[in-house]
């Protein structure tokens, strides 16, 4: 199957995908990404925060979550920041600061700011069977199931974080290094999928400089810094997806080798290496999870809002299988339709139907990703005043810490949601639609077959976007 070359590239015929700018090139930049205590500050600030969200989510109870600091922080502010510019903007940042596993990772190593490469715990590997996204997979799917009690119940996004929490120190003791992240954090897998569509990355600057390195200190470690945390070889990964730009490479280059690169969005879509049905499922039920939190909580249905909220047993089991079978069956099913279309339509018998099942799949990563920024401009418009309230009060103690704890509930600029949510998605749409012909231009070699195998993948794109044209706007 022939690989795409991204230097002939052009992101909507316009931006060269070969395009990079080296952010380390800015004085001090580089001297910052390789200090010690950089981004241990950050993490540590972070997880002060997550003591006050995990203590107000105990102090809460089953309250509403209005004014609720834990949920507004957590489902409110960071989520939208996570789906609206950490992830497409700075790929997975949130896992350079991300305290959640923290503890489980200074049991292994006995330091907070020091080096010690000889890790405690079993560091046993985890099954190879299971090195993919399938685990994420299905915790992150599990999860939402309970989505209408942590948007709005204070302990139960305790409950979340606590576990993630405990889970990870487990994990941590039992697996090597991040196992945890890599394989089973809800939270990875889908900004693993979505940072391939981000505009940073972290790669070497001369690939001939690692050749020459015997001793390949990024995976192995040295005085200065760990070797790669997250099983990777930072001299010659092409993708995002499991990079958790933990910054340990810059620190264990001897070679000053390693980049912060700004890019265009959407270049490690064309990489063939470490495609597979895991990260085509995560896809489809991004997608689908997208669709099915819109029509729970701002539909205009209100019987669905019901079975969210878990009102009946029966409701919310309902929901439970409704919501599994459309993320799991009818989305991948259709979706396998259009690729048995596309290969039909290419004629071109000797590529498989995974192989093309798999290959389109992640022409649908952009529209995912706009969709969940759509989503993410109807939670954060009408609801972020709240937030004004809860950093003045942040455990419901009647506190006023910085004088915004009377602030009324303000929606704004909610004239301009449906416009923004539309722009968003037909963005989403025009890149897909881009990155979905480059697929096919990959899978199959001759251009005449490439042209017949877009149409159906068009179609299906096209069929999706109308049907969220007609969910926001209806």
């Amino acid at each position: 199957m022939p690989e795409q070359n991204n230097q002939q590239q052009k992101l909507l015929g316009l931006i060269p995908l070969n395009w990079r700018f080296d952010l380390t090139s800015v004085p001090g930049v580089r001297w910052l990404l390789k200090r010690r205590w950089f981004p241990m500050i950050a993490i540590l600030i972070n997880m002060l925060v997550f003591m006050i969200i995990l203590t107000s989510g105990i102090m809460g109870g089953f309250s509403s979550g209005n004014y609720s600091f834990g949920v507004m922080i957590v489902w409110i502010l960071w989520w939208v920041m996570l789906m609206m510019f950490l992830v497409p903007v700075l790929s997975r940042t949130w896992c350079m600061i991300c305290p959640l596993p923290s503890f489980g990772e200074w049991l292994q190593r006995l330091r907070i700011f020091g080096v010690n490469n000889k890790l405690r715990g079993l560091n046993l590997k985890w099954p190879r069977r299971l090195r993919n996204m399938w685990v994420m997979n299905f915790l992150f799917l599990g999860t939402t199931f309970f989505s209408g009690f942590f948007t709005v119940k204070p302990l139960a996004t305790f409950f979340l974080l606590g576990g993630i929490i405990a889970l990870g120190i487990v994990l941590s003791l039992i697996f090597e290094k991040r196992s945890f992240c890599l394989y089973v954090c809800p939270v990875s897998g889908f900004q693993g999928l979505y940072a391939n569509m981000a505009m940073t990355e972290i790669r070497v600057k001369d690939p001939n400089i690692c050749a020459k390195h015997k001793n390949k200190t990024c995976e192995t470690g040295n005085k200065n810094g760990y070797g790669c945390p997250w099983l990777l070889q930072p001299h010659s990964f092409e993708r995002n997806t499991y990079c958790g730009m933990c910054l340990e490479c810059f620190k264990t280059c001897p070679f000053d080798n390693m980049a912060f690169n700004l890019r265009p969005p959407g270049p490690d879509l064309l990489v063939n290496k470490g495609r597979g049905l895991d990260e085509a499922f995560k896809g489809f039920i991004m997608l689908g999870i997208a669709v099915m939190f819109y029509v729970a909580m701002m539909g205009p249905w209100g019987g669905i809002k019901e079975w969210v909220r878990g009102a009946t047993l029966r409701g919310w089991l309902s929901f439970v299988g409704v919501h599994t079978v459309f993320c799991l069956v009818l989305i991948p099913g259709i979706f396998l339709v259009t690729a048995w279309l596309s290969k039909l339509a290419s004629g071109q018998k000797e590529v498989s139907l995974k192989t093309v099942f798999v290959n389109l799949s992640y022409c649908i990563i952009p529209l995912g990703l706009a969709a969940w920024i759509a989503f993410s401009f109807g939670f954060l418009l009408p609801n972020a005043s709240y937030i004004l309230h809860i950093i003045s009060d942040p455990f419901s103690r009647g506190w006023n810490l910085v004088g915004t704890a009377n602030f009324p509930w303000t929606p704004v600029a909610t004239g301009w949601l449906i416009p923004l949510q539309f722009i968003t998605l037909l963005v989403g749409y025009l890149v897909s639609a881009d990155f979905g012909y480059k697929l096919v231009c990959q899978t199959y070699a001759d251009p005449a077959a490439a042209k017949r195998g877009f149409i159906p993948l068009l179609v299906f794109l096209t069929l999706v976007i109308i049907s969220f044209g007609w969910l926001y706007g209806g």
